[in-house]
């Protein structure tokens, strides 16, 4: 069923901008028109083309403010010339100036990527919590990519039809062997003994500064491990000053993989998610893995040993130290994640799921438009 579609999405680097990316080639390759709108900058717009999707610039800022009313008048031009049969909105921004500008009048996914209200306190937050309940009148399909995400949005009051499309990722390559581990460690020039690895954008949904807070304390368990924080973001200058000689920031890598494979331990210390990618890479290298409860990371580990509560910085600890001290565990562990990722989240799978999503939003609008007058 060949689809005119439309992805709308602000973030144009990280995991959000990726998800839309793998998205937009994967309907390509399945014979759809495929839009995708979106400020320029990070990898998005490039990634889209190379894909064979086509790519409109949409202005648009991060947060909300006075500039909506006009980033929703160009969005409604790019919907103009689009004319999709479905609007798909990654994202909160997205979110909200999508369906303030479709208002119903074509079928609307909406696919939080990580519940804004969840990032937000205080005024904002309720401020945020307010419009999402508003907004669901607009939305004829939450798509969410785990379980705990859509119970989430149910129980802050958000009513409305439910999708599961989790995340997946490429499982096409075996992980790399014990040879070829140490000749990526030689190539990073990265020191002896452990290392522990935490992959994603620096800032606080991630949590970097948790397992900052933990690592003086590991440390004193094991002297010889190292940490490294791959990735870039608003809180990388921050951190950088307080964190210990032991601590490499290595900033922005196009190679994170390699990172992956060098890894004893993979950490996702994670405030709030959706479902973290950073915990499905890990998993596809074969990495033992450490994770904190949010969202997703429960259902999508399988392991409630490896989950610790979000920002319980002392069972951090702990179940990072069971690990470094183990290497029988941490090599059993780190199979058994392999075996799942390729069981339950082989990205080739996971993104057939939105061809159903999209059809059973198209089918009704086709059937009362066929529909005889009485």
């Amino acid at each position: 069923m060949p689809v005119r579609v439309l992805h709308v999405c602000q973030p144009t680097t990280a995991g959000t901008a990726r998800v839309v990316a793998e998205l937009a080639s994967h309907q390509v390759d399945r014979g759809w028109s495929v839009t995708v709108a979106s400020p320029e900058g990070g990898d998005l717009s490039a990634s889209c083309l190379r894909a064979g999707a086509h790519h409109r610039l949409w202005e648009a800022r991060r947060e909300p403010g006075p500039q909506v009313l006009n980033e929703c008048r160009a969005l409604a031009r790019i919907v103009r010339d689009v004319r999709p049969e479905v609007v798909h909105l990654h994202s909160s921004k997205a979110g909200l100036a999508g369906r303030l500008t479709v208002r119903g009048r074509i079928p609307t996914a909406f696919q939080p990527h990580a519940w804004s209200f969840c990032a937000s306190t205080g005024l904002v937050g309720r401020a945020v919590l307010v419009w999402e309940r508003l907004g669901a009148r607009w939305t004829d399909a939450y798509v969410c990519v785990s379980e705990d995400e859509a119970s989430a949005g149910r129980r802050a009051g958000l009513r409305g039809r439910w999708e599961i499309a989790p995340n997946g990722t490429d499982v096409s390559q075996p992980p790399v062997s014990p040879d070829e581990r140490y000749r990526v460690r030689e190539e990073l020039e990265l020191p002896g003994g452990l290392l522990v690895v935490c992959l994603g954008r620096i800032a606080e949904q991630k949590g970097q500064d948790l397992l900052l807070a933990a690592w003086p304390e590991v440390l004193a368990d094991v002297p010889d491990a190292s940490l490294a924080l791959v990735g870039d973001g608003p809180a990388l200058e921050g951190l950088r000053g307080e964190a210990k000689e032991s601590v490499l920031f290595t900033g922005h890598r196009e190679d994170a993989g390699q990172w992956l494979a060098a890894a004893d331990l993979v950490v996702v210390p994670s405030r709030w998610e959706g479902a973290s990618l950073s915990l499905l890479e890990a998993m596809a290298a074969a990495r033992c893995i450490v994770a904190s409860a949010a969202a997703g990371a429960a259902e999508v580990l399988g392991r409630p040993e490896s989950i610790v509560p979000v920002e319980d910085i002392v069972a951090l600890r702990r179940a990072i130290v069971e690990r470094l001290r183990d290497s029988s565990l941490r090599e059993r562990e780190a199979l058994e994640n392999r075996r799942r990722v390729e069981r339950i989240y082989d990205l080739r799978k996971t993104l057939g799921r939105y061809e159903h999503i999209y059809a059973t939003l198209i089918a009704p609008r086709e059937r009362a438009m066929s529909a005889p007058e009485l």
